[in-house]
């Protein structure tokens, strides 16, 4: 038995104590024990799960391969594939006498003037704009996902606390049935300490429920629902933020949309040359007769089909191109202000969270240090029923709000990197 000595700590003392324990209950809290041998659920393997499963990436691969089609294409020789004709004519169908005549000839479509170089950079704005509207898409599922994650995050602790809530109470239960079997405390008490057993299993009920539901979302994501799943910390690690207005420049989000535009007005200049159908040199070769006995003749064509000029309907596709291109990047400028004013606010409430984190761990440290001095004063007789029951409730109360300012937290990190086109890390 150790000395009583031992047992005496000054007010200070006993609060780091309790700080310490609770910072150590509190990482237990966010995450459950893992199952030997299986690694938690990572916020970043959830992401690579989920994206795994989207159109975008299945589909990925042949569109650059169509991408990269396109801008072969452009650099052809021909504007289109070349045409073999094949044609035979004779005035007596059917037999051998009379005239006869067979013509093989080649249709070579040529370009336009500058048709081809646009052409070229259209494909180019094309492969880009495709890199860029996958990037994207990454991101606005990473919004998705991340906000699924911290969902689940946040019922897990409350499972957790709401656990750790039930095991107190029904130890106070116990201790205050010895105490009024020895005659210390009335009924009344025990009532009290039930009803608050009562309360705690309720309250566990309903977190579990909750957390329960929030790890079967997670299946939307390919991720195997199951009781005992474990999730990982998934705090991100906060990132430097640069001049808001640079970062927007750059965003993905607004990146999807310039490429959008450049696409747009690349297909404008292109169809400002493509004001008619691509002009044909035909090259053809003719072997023939005139009449049966004769000998055969070789003559060779070369000509040259011009094609009259498009009219409306070239001005009508030039125009719808600049549209588009004007209208996209009106949206890239509103998508750019809209991130700089995202970022920024996501700025503050990581500032904000942090600060309300550390308040609250202040609390949790006093009011773990209360409910340990009340519980002993309770042991030997010096404070009462109600009093302990109250100070119970107000440190369970404390410990889940300190559970949910650290997750706040570290969501909100997550938020400031959904809005600076971060991916989960």
């Amino acid at each position: 038995m150790k000395p009583k000595t031992q047992r005496q700590h000054t007010p200070i003392a006993a609060l780091a104590v309790m700080a310490l324990g609770w910072a150590l209950l509190g990482s237990a809290a966010q995450a459950q024990t893992a199952t030997p041998g299986i690694a938690p659920l990572t916020l970043q393997a959830l992401f690579e799960q989920a994206w795994q499963r989207q159109p975008e990436a299945q589909s990925a691969a042949l569109r650059r391969e169509a991408a990269q089609a396109t801008r072969s294409a452009a650099t052809a020789w021909t504007a289109e594939p070349v045409a073999l004709e094949l044609a035979t004519k004779t005035d007596r169908p059917g037999s051998n006498q009379g005239s006869r005549e067979a013509e093989v000839g080649l249709a070579l479509p040529l370009w336009l003037p500058g048709e081809r170089a646009r052409k070229a950079a259209l494909a180019d704005a094309e492969a880009q704009a495709l890199d860029s509207r996958q990037r994207a898409a990454q991101l606005q599922l990473a919004a998705t996902v991340r906000e699924a994650w911290w969902a689940a995050q946040r019922a897990q602790a409350d499972q957790a606390l709401a656990q750790d809530r039930l095991l107190n109470a029904q130890r106070l239960a116990a201790d205050v049935a010895r105490r009024v079997r020895a005659g210390d405390l009335s009924r009344a008490d025990q009532a009290q300490a039930d009803g608050a057993v009562a309360q705690a299993e309720a309250a566990w009920a309903e977190a579990q429920g909750a957390r329960d539901a929030a790890q079967a979302a997670l299946a939307a994501w390919g991720v195997k629902a199951a009781q005992d799943l474990a999730l990982a910390d998934g705090a991100e690690p906060e990132p430097a933020v640069p001049d808001a207005t640079a970062v927007a420049a750059q965003h993905p989000a607004a990146a999807d949309w310039q490429d959008q535009a450049e696409v747009a007005r690349r297909a404008a200049d292109l169809a400002a040359v493509q004001t008619r159908a691509n002009p044909e040199l035909t090259v053809a070769a003719t072997r023939g007769r005139e009449q049966a006995g004769d000998r055969y003749q070789q003559t060779f064509t070369v000509g040259l089909r011009v094609p009259l000029g498009g009219g409306d309907r070239a001005q009508a596709k030039q125009a719808a191109a600049r549209a588009e291109a004007l209208a996209a990047e009106a949206r890239a400028a509103a998508e750019r202000d809209r991130l700089a004013a995202d970022i920024a606010a996501a700025v503050a409430r990581v500032k904000s969270t942090q600060a309300q984190r550390d308040a609250l761990a202040r609390h949790a440290a006093l009011a773990q240090g209360t409910r340990g001095f009340l519980d002993k004063a309770f042991r030997l007789g010096e404070a009462d029923g109600p009093t302990r029951l109250r100070v119970e409730l107000e440190t369970a109360q404390a410990e889940r709000q300190l559970a949910r300012a650290r997750i706040d937290a570290a969501a909100a990190v997550s938020h400031l990197r959904q809005a600076l086109g971060l991916l989960p890390q």
